[in-house]
């Protein structure tokens, strides 16, 4: 076989002398559903494929390939760098073997690095120049890569064995060990290496001390230190590493470099794999002081860092290796929680640690989510689960006999390896391949293969017959073809989609509007209420669910996550065929909806379901007895293979029937426990943390992805909309909530210590919140033309129950809470009260600025009109008396009691005079209305002259009425 391959690589040489290319397109002996795995570049250099030829069975080889189009092998201590030929005609390939320093240890590809005064990508060959350390420490430089029997020898004072040499700007390169040292190696005009430790801590934070920067996160390195991995990003000018003390960053100019951050950020990764992993067992507390976690390796992409990491727990049976991809900000601080895990589907048994150590990351797109692992056998591709969209997760093995995965990395913005048998490959997605997760495909696929009137789909995605008229077909059937072409669009043929589409609903044929939506909501729902088609244990035949499922929630939790991928696909399918624009309406709970409101629907009960399920796994018992009480009252019977848990949470649409059945069996234990005990407090506690949450977890989704169900341009009015989180009638979410509401105050509160009622207020708060909230969301929906009666009716049920809601909290003198809602929600008559109860006068003068534009000073005027406080009427603040007088010009019996304090006579007595005329009932009131107004004349500063014609005319006036009235 290597006789063969050196044979073949002679021949290509020849053949790219004379400028004839030859390349094998496809790599048959590697089965793939979704990749390609194809020879990359012209054939292998014959020092290369004379190298691998010799080698011995034992022989340590490694391999590197670099983004600039340089490769580079280590076989024992041969060192042969070469440039890869990218060309459609291959040219004379650059090749050139390197004798290595005799070394006690194997040598790998990361102990050598390669750099030059111009870009590699365009770089001569006499202008590279190579550094290699052995790793005892000795470096070998050549200053030229022409000449390779040029070179000088350097020891380098590592403290341990080297394990990483970097190229940096200015022709310099950082050589790291494994007890975490760094230095900064630069080669001068002669050739010698020049060394110094690389610079610790020199920021703005420098020179503070050690223990005041260390809380900055600014620090060396421990004597005990591991580094696992070293990233240069020249782009940016920054060198990262990674290492058992955390992370670190560095900015690096050509001659000096400035530690920008020093991280432990070793716990909080480990914390945030093990939540991911086991965070949803019921025994998970225990479980965390065991759990172990290596990382491996380090790329960065536009989302930030993302860091590889293996995780294993000893007491699991079988002992897994779940491998993670965690994306941190590349600002990531000492504060931050900004942490993204992805635990893939890439769980081998566990072995060693050394083995773990084996596998590496390849990112090719800064831009893209698309992952891939290796190691020695394998390239499994992932994604990082920073994106919308990535890659189908799928292990690409390399089990040709004789055949190992040497090496790897990105050239041409593809994942590039190196095959022993094969040379240089790139794993390409093929077109057609899915990117609905895998087992969403399965289901889909399964459900639209049976017999029907449109074409059968292939697992290529190609239609295997033409479809009947559309006008004939049925509109069950169209759900099933609709399905069909969603599954051409996520095998990328979206022509075929929209040419199925068109068809399926005409633009012309609007008239059938009502069917579309129909079809559309019954395939977003089945995505969402899918059978689990990967589980196994859902199958008629099923193994004992303990020699394999140990760790069922986390299947659950997959099995969640990747409904809402499929939603997301299924959305961006509507968007792209136009269809998303032309929905209408549909019917839920007896009443219209807008389509792709109900479509965002579904997706917030998928997150709701999702913080379910982690409860789920902390309070066991409690969500179990819900579980069973709501599987009972829907019918649902639950098969021998699976738990309740499996049945009830592959209904998401349900998920909402959990709040009854969670308040039920709180009651249950209200009633059996003492009062004032631990359980007697902590089943209410937990009832609302988990309705808060999942309410929350769904307001949020609804808030966060508006965008991707926003209205078409020019749509036509759609229907009230009332979202699920504001349901009413039995098991409603409003219902729930105020069921709950009065539990809290009626049945808990008044038996609660100081430090639980704290914590009842703020968890009853924030479920007023929600259910406040769905309130406003179902009025705003209702300002429109035509809808005033509707919405005047919805206020004032709002209204009352918001009162409902707020005044018990006030009367309990939680004036706090009570002010945080009614300030947010616009309760002006508990704001008012509160201020009363409180003699809080500052406080009403802050709402009447606060709330100018929405009238509140007209509002407290007329509340102290309904309540008799004409006294605290009439002594408003010099700041309000314009807007009280013109509120008083609609009460004038008060009005110039008004302009009497402010010392306006003049104003008064034109009030008392203009009652007095228009008094024709009571004398004499009238002529007391006439009395004060000649006093307010006297008091006032109008000429003595105008004051006796004003006194004369009312008196002539008084007695004219007189003479009428008898």
């Amino acid at each position: 076989t290597h006789g063969g391959r050196l044979l073949m690589g002679l021949c290509v040489e020849m053949c790219c002398s004379r400028g004839t290319p030859t390349r094998v397109q496809n790599y048959a002996t590697v089965d793939s559903v979704h990749f390609d795995v194809q020879t990359f570049g012209s054939s292998l250099p014959v020092k290369v494929m004379e190298a691998l030829t010799v080698a011995e069975a034992d022989d340590q080889i490694s391999v590197k390939v670099e983004e600039s189009g340089w490769a580079w092998m280590v076989c024992g201590e041969r060192l042969i760098i070469w440039k890869i030929c990218q060309t459609p005609v291959a040219k004379l390939s650059v090749c050139k073997e390197l004798q290595l320093a005799p070394s006690e240890y194997a040598y790998s590809a990361d102990l050598i690095s390669i750099s030059s005064s111009a870009p590699l990508e365009s770089a001569s060959v006499q202008s590279v120049y190579v550094l290699a350390v052995s790793p005892e420490g000795l470096a070998r430089f050549w200053p030229s890569l022409a000449h390779e029997g040029t070179y000088t020898e350097t020891p380098i004072d590592l403290g341990g064995l080297c394990n990483y040499v970097t190229a940096v700007r200015g022709g310099s390169f950082v050589v790291s060990s494994y007890r975490g040292q760094l230095l900064r190696v630069c080669p001068d005009g002669s050739g010698k290496l020049l060394q110094r430790a690389l610079q610790q801590g020199q920021g703005m934070l420098s020179g503070i001390g050690r223990r005041v920067s260390s809380l900055f996160g600014i620090r060396g390195p421990p004597a005990d230190t591991t580094v696992h991995s070293v990233l240069w990003v020249k782009d940016s000018g920054c060198l990262y590493t990674l290492s058992t003390c955390g992370l670190s960053k560095w900015e690096v100019g050509d001659s000096v470099e400035v530690q920008v951050l020093s991280w432990n950020a070793c716990p909080s990764l480990a914390d945030s794999i093990a939540d991911a992993i086991w965070g949803s067992e019921s025994n998970y507390a225990e479980m965390k002081e065991g759990v172990n976690v290596s990382y491996l390796d380090m790329q960065l992409s536009h989302a930030g860092l993302v860091v590889l990491a293996a995780a294993w727990h000893p007491a699991d049976t079988p002992c897994l290796a779940y491998f993670c991809l965690v994306t941190l900000p590349d600002t990531a601080g000492p504060a931050s929680s900004e942490l993204s895990v992805e635990v893939t589907k890439y769980n081998p048994p566990f072995q060693s640690e050394e083995e773990l150590h084996k596998t590496r990351l390849v990112l090719p797109l800064a831009t893209s989510p698309a992952t891939y692992l290796y190691n020695e056998e394998l390239v499994f591709a992932c994604t990082t689960g920073t994106g919308r969209s990535g890659l189908p997760e799928e292990k690409l093995a390399f089990s040709s006999p004789g055949d190992r995965i040497r090496g790897g990395g990105v050239c041409a913005n593809l994942p590039v390896f190196f095959s022993q048998n094969n040379g240089l490959v790139a794993v390409v997605a093929r077109e057609s391949a899915s990117i609905l997760p895998e087992n969403m495909e399965e289901s889909l696929y399964t459900s639209v293969a049976g017999p029907g009137p449109g074409p059968e789909i292939s697992r290529s995605g190609t239609p295997l017959e033409t479809p009947p008229k559309m006008d004939t077909v049925a509109q069950e059937d169209k759900t099933k073809l609709l399905k069909q072409a969603f599954l051409q669009f996520c095998r990328h043929d979206l022509i075929g989609a929209q040419n199925m589409t068109d068809e399926l609903f005409p633009t012309e044929g609007e008239a059938g509007a009502g069917e579309l939506d129909a079809v559309v909501t019954q395939i977003d729902l089945d995505l969402v209420d899918d059978y689990p088609a990967s589980d196994p244990r859902w199958a008629e035949s099923v193994p004992d669910e303990s020699a394999g499922f140990t760790l069922t929630s986390l299947i659950l939790l997959h099995q969640l996550e990747d409904k809402m991928k499929a939603h997301h696909c299924f959305m961006d399918f509507l968007l792209q065929t136009g269809l998303l624009d032309r929905l209408s309406s549909a019917s839920v709970r007896s009443s219209p909806m807008a389509t792709r409101l109900l479509l965002c629907e579904h997706a917030e009960k998928l997150s709701a379901a999702v913080v379910l399920k982690n409860h789920h796994a902390k309070q066991p018992e409690m969500v179990n007895a819900a579980i069973l009480t709501a599987l009972k009252k829907s019918g649902n019977d639950v098969p021998v293979s699976l738990t309740p848990a499996d049945v009830f949470f592959r209904e998401v649409s349900q998920i909402s029937s959990i709040f009854e059945c969670l308040l039920d069996e709180e009651e249950k234990c209200l009633k059996e426990n003492p009062v004032g005990s631990v359980k007697w407090a902590a089943v209410v506690l937990n009832v609302n943390t988990i309705i808060k949450d999942m309410l929350q977890a769904a307001v949020q989704y609804r808030e966060t992805k508006a965008s991707l169900y926003r209205a078409a341009e020019n749509a036509a009015p759609e229907p009230e909309y009332i979202p699920w989180t504001a349901s009413g009638g039995v098991g409603g979410v409003r219902t729930v909530i105020a069921r709950q509401h009065e539990v809290i105050l009626r049945m808990v509160y008044s038996h609660a210590d100081s430090g639980l009622r704290n914590t009842l207020n703020e968890q009853l708060v924030a479920l007023l919140d929600l259910l406040l909230g769905s309130y406003v969301a179902q009025l705003t929906s209702l300002r429109r033309p035509g809808q005033q009666d509707r919405y005047d009716a919805l206020e004032m049920e709002y209204t009352q129950r918001r009162s409902e809601l707020l005044t018990p909290l006030l009367e309990l003198g939680q004036y706090q809470w009570v002010a945080a809602l009614a300030e947010k929600f616009c309760d002006f008559d508990i704001l008012v009260q509160m201020c009363e109860q409180t003699d809080n006068q500052s406080r009403l003068q802050h709402y009447m600025t606060k709330f100018a534009d929405q009238n509140f000073a007209d509002f407290l005027f007329r509340w102290y009109m309904e309540k008799g406080k004409r006294g605290k009427l009439l002594s408003q603040p010099i700041a309000q008396h314009q807007q009280l007088a013109s509120f008083l010009q609609a009460h004038q019996h008060l009005s110039w009691l008004h302009h009497i304090h402010i010392q306006d006579f003049q104003s008064a007595h034109r009030t008392l005079y203009s009652q007095a005329n228009t008094e024709a009932r009571y004398f004499s009131k009238k002529k007391t209305l006439l009395a004060l107004s000649k006093l307010t004349v006297l008091a006032s500063d109008m000429p003595e002259l105008l004051q006796h014609k004003q006194l004369d005319g009312e008196s002539f006036t008084a007695c004219i009425h007189l003479i009428f009235r008898v």
